[in-house]
Formats: C-alpha cells, structure tokens, sequence
C-alpha cells in the first residue's frame, strides 16, 4: 500500500508576471527537484491549488508527472470547496498515474463533523482504491477537524493525514490513536521533523524543500542512520532559515524569492499575492549570505 515516505516538498507552482501558469519555468522546477527528494506535494498551498482553476490544476499535476523522476512519489491535493470537484480532480491524479490525491477541509464556511465526514465519504465511494488523504489545516481551512472525524474516516476508508497543526502534541496524538500499517500520518512542515520523526514519522512536507533541498533531504538520511547530532544541527539550520522566510510578507512569497536567488527559477505567485519587493528580496539574499548557504 501507498505510504508517504522521506523528502516530499509542496511544490510551489510558477506563474508569469502576467499570472498565467509558466510551464516553463514549472518544468525546470520539476527537473531541478527530481533525485533530490522522493516526492513531490503538488497544487496545495505552497502551490496556490485554491487560485486555479480545475483545468490549470490538471495542467501542473500533467506536466509533474511527465517530467518528474519515475520513482518520486506524486500526491496531488485535489482539495476544493466541494466534494464534486475535488473528486474531479482526484480521479484525474488517479487517471495520470499519480500515487495518491489528499483534499484540506472544504473552506470557507465552517464544518461540523457530520459534513466533514459526508464530505469525505463521498470522495472516498468515488475514488476508491486510490490512496486518498485529508490535509489538515486549521489555519487555511478555517476550522480544525477532530480526531472523531478521523477515526470515522479511518473506518471508511482514508489512508492518512497530512498535519500541518504545527501543535506536536496533536501530532502525538495522531499517533497513538490512529497510526498503524494502514494508516499514515505525514508531518507537513520541515519546523518539528526531529520531534516527529521520534513519534514514530516517515516522511515529512517541507516548503524550504523547494529551495534547499539538500538540507532536508540530509536532515532526514541523517535521522533515518541514527545520527542524532548532526540531523539535530540541520533541524537548527532549517529553522532558522525558516525565519529568513519571514523577511517577505508569506513564506510562500519567499520560496518564489529564494528560488530567483538561488536561481533555479525566476517567476511569480499569483495575484492576489504580491511578489516580495527588490528591497525585501535584497534582505533575503544578505541573510542567506550571513548564513553561508547562497
């Protein structure tokens, strides 16, 4: 069965200055990625997913997997507002060869947990076999889905969760009442991986991963061979490179800023989002330079 399993960044996804998708750039992205990390997140919301169009979103999980190494794993967030489109584009991931769909929470109004349950019991009689997972986000969804809600769709079928509660304790939880060879709980965020990965976590969803992937790839080879002090370094390393983050407005907006000054690719989030400022990417570059890993 499908696990996640290592290095899986939430690939951002490039768009021109105009804010339409750079296949481009979206290709040299993939290839850059490719044999570095074993997998890649895609259309979530490093990828802005929620400011496409289901077409646009077909279009980037298309061109991932084409260009992608044939090993990496590609899990396609097929969450939407409604369990109509995000089954639409789960069984597209599923049609193209991708090895599982995961869908956030329906967002904007709030859920209590007999719709949430509805809702992801219908992707599930729809996509069946296909390993299905819920990305957990309170922040961006809006509400935050309980573990009761869990457990019901662990009986009906869910193959895990991707958890970006960014609370450690609700991910221990997870653990020990729902995690077993059946079900699978991703870490998404590079921030807790060392406490994770002691709790008993294989692979986790890192958006520095676009951007350094060899940090956190060595991160967690250094975890898996039992080299507790040097992978506790890089934990150090990447947290504080995640703060470099925060010299932008988003760490979304920062991940296009390090990818053009790293450059690996030069392109743009979409609007509503503002690219981060000469000024702010000028910030960037200097702390990345005191860090010495430009």
């Amino acid at each position: 069965m499908f696990r996640f399993k290592g290095v899986i960044p939430p690939m951002v996804t490039p768009f021109t200055e105009s804010g339409e998708l750079d296949e481009k750039s979206l290709i040299q992205l993939v290839e850059y990625l490719s044999g570095k990390v074993e997998g890649l997140f895609i259309c979530g919301s490093y990828g802005c997913g929620p400011l496409m169009n289901l077409d646009e979103r077909k279009r980037v999980a298309e061109i991932v997997k084409k260009y992608a190494s044939k090993d990496m794993q590609i899990v396609v967030h097929a969450g939407t507002t409604n369990a109509r489109d995000t089954i639409e584009l789960a069984l597209h991931a599923r049609d193209i060869g991708c090895d599982a769909a995961s869908a956030v929470g329906p967002y904007y109004y709030k859920y209590k947990d007999l719709d949430l349950i509805k809702y992801y019991e219908a992707i599930l009689a729809e996509t069946k076999d296909f390993p299905l997972y819920a990305y957990h986000n309170p922040g961006f969804q809006g509400y935050t889905t309980s573990l009761n809600v869990f457990k019901k769709l662990k009986e009906a079928g869910l193959s895990g969760i991707k958890d970006a509660t960014f609370d450690i304790l609700q991910y221990a939880t997870y653990q020990r009442e729902l995690s077993d060879e059946n079900f699978d709980i991703a870490l998404g965020t590079e921030a807790m991986w060392i406490s994770a990965y002691a709790l008993g976590c294989e692979a986790f969803i890192p958006g520095i991963g676009n951007v350094y992937p060899e940090m956190c790839r060595k991160m967690y080879t250094d975890s898996i061979k039992g080299e507790a002090k040097a992978a506790l370094q890089m934990q150090f390393d990447i947290n504080k490179l995640r703060t470099i983050m925060y010299l932008t407005r988003s760490t979304q907006l920062a991940i296009y800023a390090i990818a053009e000054i790293r450059g690996i690719i030069k392109a743009y989030p979409r609007a509503p989002f503002v690219p981060a400022t000469d000024q702010e990417k000028e910030n960037i570059r200097a702390a990345l330079d005191e860090m010495g890993i430009l």
